[in-house]
């Protein structure tokens, strides 16, 4: 059976918690954070990571094989 690769995009987006969850970033966040409409809560709510979706769960940890 060949060697399973890992997706790279995937390797660079989530990380797995020592109890099998999916950790992830928060959503647009990369830039317009000042008198663009994005208020001061969306702001606080946006920081540090969450966990994934039970739906989406097993298809990440399809493409991270060897975490």
């Amino acid at each position: 059976m060949p060697k399973l690769k890992t997706h790279s995009g995937a390797k660079k987006r989530f990380k797995l918690s020592k109890n099998g969850k999916v950790i992830r970033a928060h959503a647009f966040t990369s830039h317009l954070f000042n008198g663009h409409g994005k208020t001061p809560k969306v702001k606080r709510h946006a920081r540090g990571t969450t966990v994934t979706d039970k739906t989406n769960t097993a298809a990440v940890k399809r493409m991270l094989p060897y975490k």
